[in-house]
């Protein structure tokens, strides 16, 4: 079994920062993609960041520029730097990976969520 545990979330005034962590446990073999989506009420699921192992990042287009994902020495960890935060980006936040398990085929696994609010 895998699991991702995330943390980081908060309140922040618009204009503000926040940096949301991901790490990945269990038996791993291979991760091949970390990224984070986020849900706002009314609102449908959207990617906010993407690093594939080996590939380039990808961002929405709406945090190019102000969010930053990275990966940690570890390798099982993603960062999400959220930087000139905006009250729309009040939304639930989640880590996705797709991992190669000890039972030889990849996965898709998510967080439990972790909320982020930017007050105006």
């Amino acid at each position: 079994q895998v699991q991702l545990a995330e943390s980081g979330g908060g309140l922040v005034q618009a204009g503000g920062s926040l940096r949301l962590s991901c790490t990945a446990s269990g038996s791993i073999v291979r991760i091949n993609y970390m990224g984070w989506y986020r849900h706002a009420p009314g609102k449908q699921r959207e990617l906010v960041a993407a690093i594939p192992s080996g590939g380039d990042t990808n961002y929405g287009d709406s945090v190019k520029g102000r969010f930053t994902i990275s990966r940690g020495n570890a390798k099982n960890t993603v960062f999400l730097q959220m930087d000139s935060l905006k009250p729309e980006e009040r939304a639930v936040y989640y880590c996705n990976a797709a991992i190669t398990t000890d039972w030889g085929r990849e996965y898709d696994f998510w967080g439990q969520g972790t909320e982020v609010t930017v007050s105006s």
